[in-house]
């Protein structure tokens, strides 16, 4: 990586001398399976006399050619860079080059579908990766308008940012595809998808009158299962809510949506030509978490059209706005615009439980963090960014109000579109619309780290009546900055159906150590209170003795799904910070969960408890919990709703934690049919699920799987049988999987995944303690040989944390005592890993 990395300061040196007008790409696909040919002509003006470099990762360089002088490329380029000197007023540079086909999710990724032998390829490239693809200026604030000239067999659908034109012949089995440049945009927005996609096109107008294309794509392999008239009723429904509330017209000219193989992320907001990972293709039945999530990220991607491809950070550091505006935005618009009315009671139980967890990480940062490098970049791109962020920009709009915020949002945007900005613009027009100083909150909420917590105190008088209410306000000795907040007190009482209903809201703002209450002085003490009622405020919450002995009897009782969420939210942080016995919460969830309406609150409820019994649980009590867990689940799903989300979520993870005979007994009839659940159907992905929960219990192995690859010789299968392969608990199937990824270098993203998931899979932890010593052998080469996302994800994913003793311990802090210069983002994730043995440990001890 160091070879390729970009500091800030060389950006803005660059950024000072070179201005960009165009680029010419001709990228012709059909030179062999794993190179490409790429020809780049820049069109660029510079101080004269100056200068510089432009980026490339390429296998080969064979022509280099700058005002028409053509140079030496053994001699100007070097290490992902080829120096530009003596530059002219107005330049024009052409390079020739054969890149490289990833297998990674990065660049130029090429996948092969087993089940056709067609080939399928798409692009990715934030952070700094289309310069995988061609030679570019890779930083934001350098936008130009690019034009693609693509040569590919005459077959294939091939798509881009602007609308696809008609191919014209390039040889008996080839075409080119001439698109027209695009609007001045950044380089890590542009894009390429090519192969034999199948495609639905559909239209939209736009607010200011124009036919807006639209497109839908997915492998031929899984066109049966793409609903594609949902997924252009969810995108008009977020066109026109989005067009109304920006006040400003969709800014490219068509909109296409691709669901891509072996894809890295949810998605990414290409302008005009959006990737999605093609797990959003449902082959079989997904949880309706599973659903509403597709949904917020299509809104998701659809707001950055706007924020972040019209209008762009000049530099990494801005990050955190882009995605946190896109993500506040879209669960916005998937509550107000969308079935999905509860979309803020998702992104409660999975944003909002993400960020909290970022954030007591030692590894936390401030929202704006200082970003030296695309190094920094890499480490800073976690839940601070997104699920912070986003949870923090909603405390901003509570406290400017919903329509300032807007109107401020389309003044931005008018002023700077096509352009690059700081977050000191966006906060220019929210002080003009809101008429609140702001600089003194982004001080408080974006310069520093860490997560206050809130505590109720209440003082009644022999009859119930509150006398004295306050909210207390703390924070850590590492991050003790005290802030801010606007938030809600909600008063729960039971309702004459026995239901726990809202019976008095205070909205306020709570500031310092404490903040007295005096509108709830002289009402009677409700059975519940809770602090930031209605989710506006970040920050963890405690709920008071009494409300939390209500709490653990009557939690389901709660009747409305974002107060609930919160409760849940509340008790499971307590839990998490050994306040309450894990064994408590492993009860709990047993006795609350079988109500839940929300399919996200009960998904990361059930992770939550599979978690808790697993790694908080006292040690001596793990085994049994476990057993606990499974028969619980296993009565749950009997006794859940047929064809419910809750029976097919309950017979889900009970499939991931079997721990005796029995269990692998119920996991046998479900497959063979001889134990049937009405309204439950045994499909191809709950198939895979069951037979790898008996892998876990050694009552299936390589016959069965190879039994069921073939039977699902597909990508999702292969996926599965690596998993299930991986899962196999014998020390030696372990030591295999693990060389697989360590000693190997051919495994794809997808298949990576899938294996360090499987290795971590275990009811006996002791099986990974062979690994431990290679595993930390293996980092420092790793790092070196491998991409980015590759070696983040093996580490990751190969990193012991079922053991979560103090061998595993000592092993990481030996580790991290002993590589202080290796790379910043390798130490982070075994700072990240090592916290959470650390507090496993904490936790587990606290369970008494």
């Amino acid at each position: 990586m160091p070879a390729e990395n970009l500091t800030r300061a060389e950006a803005a040196e660059r950024a000072g001398i070179v201005s960009v007008e165009s680029y010419n790409v001709d990228l012709d696909l059909t030179t062999g399976p794993t190179t490409f040919s790429s020809h780049t002509v820049v069109t660029f003006g510079a101080t004269a006399g100056a200068s510089t470099f432009i980026d490339l990762i390429a296998s080969e360089v064979g022509k280099v050619v700058l005002n028409g002088e053509e140079l030496d490329p053994a001699a100007v380029y070097a290490e992902s860079r080829i120096a530009l000197n003596n530059l002219a007023e107005n330049n024009v540079l052409e390079v020739t080059a054969t890149c490289n086909y990833m297998n990674t999710g990065e660049g130029l990724h090429r996948f092969v579908d087993p089940v056709d032998g067609e080939a399928y390829l798409y692009s990715q490239f934030e952070v700094p990766d289309s310069r995988r693809m061609f030679t570019v200026f890779e930083q934001p604030d350098l936008k130009a308008t690019f034009q693609f000239n693509v040569t590919a067999p005459k077959y294939w659908e091939v798509v881009s940012n602007q609308p696809t034109p008609e191919p014209v012949a390039a040889g008996e089995d080839s075409a080119t595809w001439t698109f027209e440049p695009t609007p001045r945009i950044s380089s890590y927005i542009t894009a390429l998808v090519a192969g034999p996609y199948d495609v639905k096109r559909s239209e939209l107008t736009s607010s200011d009158g124009r036919v807006i294309p639209l497109g839908v794509f997915c492998r031929k392999s899984l066109a049966e299962y793409m609903d594609e008239d949902y997924i252009f009723e969810k995108t008009r429904q977020g066109f026109e809510f989005f067009e109304a509330q920006f006040d400003y017209p969709y800014p490219f000219d068509k909109y296409d949506q691709l669901f891509v193989p072996e894809y890295n992320a949810g998605a990414m907001e290409n302008a005009g030509a959006v990737t999605f990972t093609e797990t959003y293709v449902f082959r079989s039945k997904v949880t309706d978490a599973i659903k509403e999530r597709r949904v917020v990220t299509i809104l998701h991607e659809l707001a950055h059209m706007w924020f972040g491809d019209l209008v762009t950070m000049k530099w990494w550091n801005d990050l955190w706005l882009n995605e946190s505006f896109a993500e506040w935005a879209s669960t916005l618009a998937t509550a107000e615009a969308t079935e999905w009315e509860e979309a803020w009671t998702t992104f409660n139980a999975m944003e909002k439980t993400w960020a909290y967890r970022q954030d007591q990480l030692p590894s936390t940062h401030p929202i704006v963090a200082t970003i030296n490098d695309l190094e920094d970049v890499y480490v800073n791109f976690d839940g601070i960014t997104y699920a912070k962020g986003g949870s923090v920009l909603k405390q901003l709009v509570a406290w400017v109000g919903l329509e300032q915020f807007m109107k401020g949002v389309s003044a931005y945007f008018k002023k700077h579109a096509h352009g690059n900005t700081e977050l000191a613009d966006l906060m220019t027009e929210l002080e003009i619309t809101s008429g609140r100083e702001l600089s003194s909150w982004t001080k408080l909420w974006l310069e520093t780290a860490g997560v206050n917590t809130l505590r109720p105190t209440i003082e009644v008088d022999a009859d119930g009546v509150i006398t004295a209410f306050g909210v207390e306000q703390s924070a850590t000795e590492e991050y003790p900055t005290i802030r801010p907040h606007r938030m809600a007190i909600g008063f729960y009482n039971f309702d004459d159906e026995g239901a726990l209903v809202r019976t008095k809201r205070v909205e306020l703002d709570v500031d310092g150590v404490h903040t007295d209450v005096p509108e709830l002085v002289g009402i009677a003490r409700p059975a519940l209170v809770l602090l930031n009622d209605d989710d506006l405020a970040y920050a963890k919450i405690r709920l008071d003795e009494e409300s939390l002995d209500v709490a653990q009897s009557s939690l389901s009782d709660i009747k409305d799904p974002l107060a609930r969420s919160l409760v849940w939210a509340a008790i499971w942080d307590a839990t998490r910070d050994a306040e309450l016995p894990a064994s408590d919460y492993v009860a709990l969830v047993l006795n609350h969960i079988a109500p839940e309406t929300e399919s996200t609150t009960l998904r990361t409820t059930l992770g939550q408890l599979v978690q808790s019994a697993h790694y908080y649980v006292a040690p001596e009590r793990r085994e049994s919990a476990t057993q606990l867990v499974g028969e619980g689940l296993w009565q749950l799903a009997q006794n859940a709703e047929p064809a419910s989300d809750a029976q097919f979520q309950f017979v889900k993870f009970f499939a991931t934690t079997p721990s005796t005979d029995e269990h692998a007994e119920v996991l046998a009839g479900l497959l063979d049919g001889s134990v049937a659940l009405e309204g439950l159907v045994i499909d191809t992905d709950l198939r895979w699920e069951l037979l790898q929960g008996l892998v876990l219990l050694g009552k299936a192995g390589e016959t069965e799987i190879a039994a069921a690859l073939e039977a699902d010789n597909t990508a999702s299968g292969q996926q599965a049988a690596a998993n299930a392969r991986a899962t196999v608990p014998t020390a030696e199937a372990k030591r295999a999987a693990f060389d697989s990824l360590v000693a190997r270098d051919d495994a794809p993203n997808a298949i990576v995944r899938a294996v360090g998931v499987g290795v971590n899979h275990v009811n006996d932890a002791s099986l990974l303690s062979p690994l431990v010593e290679p595993y930390f052998e293996s980092l420092n080469r790793l790092w070196k040989e491998r991409s980015y996302h590759m070696a983040s994800q093996i580490i990751t994913g190969l990193y012991p944390s079922p053991l979560a003793n103090e061998e595993l311990r000592a092993a990481s802090q030996q580790w991290l005592d002993t590589n202080p210069d290796a790379a910043p983002a390798l130490r982070r994730v075994i700072v990240e890993c090592l916290a959470g043995v650390e507090r496993a440990i904490k936790v587990a001890a606290a369970d008494i």
